[in-house]
């Protein structure tokens, strides 16, 4: 795991999909009202919002779903 919090938040993503993170999980003033965060996949760059409840079993999906 890696805490980045330096620029903005494309220049974060892009020095992510450097190192070859394959998910990205983004915390903002959204995920403090609804405890919601950001999960964007690296080779897609598709990004979608998850309930931080349900987190853990997105990841595994699509981990699982990758292998």
């Amino acid at each position: 795991m890696i805490y980045d919090q330096a620029g903005s938040i494309g220049r974060r993503y892009r020095r992510q999909d450097e190192v070859g993170t394959p998910y990205g999980l983004t915390i903002d003033h959204q995920t403090m009202r609804d405890d919601t965060v950001t999960l964007r996949a690296r080779d897609s760059t598709e990004q979608v919002r998850v309930s931080i409840d349900h987190l853990v079993e997105e990841i595994g999906r699509r981990i699982g779903a990758a292998a």
